[in-house]
């Protein structure tokens, strides 16, 4: 199926190179474009989507604000980051406001459509100063005296998790586990429910904080 995208930023130059990158693959279109994060609010109430991208420093209402207001719709459409600034406090706050990724605009060209393809399948994409910002959030949490989560997986659920934390693809997990992908997924699905955690943002949370993979 074809993800449906609306595009906001506050420069109709950006938008337009964008568009073009989204427009040129076959599963990722734009249907919608907004200016400012009030538009995209409107947009998302009245175009069918599934996948919004926002700009955070935009006029009338900034990204991070409207994805608060997007995820208080709860019409279950995708949200996906757009920044110039490798900022761990826009970063944390896009995540808070129910952000999936966070893609840096100095190289969209490379990582937005993987990010928008992560994004659909129900994992985050967070380019590696945001994850090296994620362990030392964590690690300070845990110096802190937060509990750490019990070991309730099995050992193959942990090897899978492990993974998962590492960033494998289903069938990469597959090929280094000697499995089928069914088997990984449904592996996936038992972790998530057991751990009562929503995607691999969450799972790659637990992991540092389990010890199952180095910071």
């Amino acid at each position: 199926m074809t993800t449906r995208i609306l595009l906001t930023d506050d420069h109709a130059l950006v938008r337009s190179g964008l568009r073009l990158i989204l427009d040129n693959e076959p599963d990722l279109t734009v249907v919608a474009e907004a200016a400012d994060g009030f538009e995209a609010v409107r947009a998302v109430s009245e175009t069918p989507l599934d996948l919004v991208i926002l700009d955070i420093a935009m006029p009338r209402m900034t990204g991070i604000q409207a994805a608060r207001e997007i995820s208080r719709l709860g019409t279950g459409v995708r949200i996906l980051m757009l920044s110039m600034y490798d900022n761990e406090q826009y970063f944390f706050e896009s995540l808070k406001a129910g952000a999936s990724g966070y893609v840096l605009k100095s190289v969209a060209d490379r990582d937005l459509i993987e990010a928008c393809r992560a994004t659909m399948r129900g994992e985050s994409f967070l380019y590696p100063g945001a994850v090296t910002a994620l362990v030392r959030d964590y690690l300070q949490l845990a110096r802190q005296g937060a509990a750490l989560p019990e070991a309730i997986l099995t050992p193959r659920e942990e090897e899978v998790l492990k993974l998962i934390a590492e960033g494998y693809s289903t069938k990469d997990m597959a090929a280094t586990l000697v499995i089928s992908a069914k088997t990984v997924d449904r592996h996936r699905a038992n972790i998530l429910q057991k751990l009562g955690l929503r995607d691999r943002l969450e799972l790659t949370r637990y992991a540092i904080r389990a010890g199952l993979i180095e910071p």
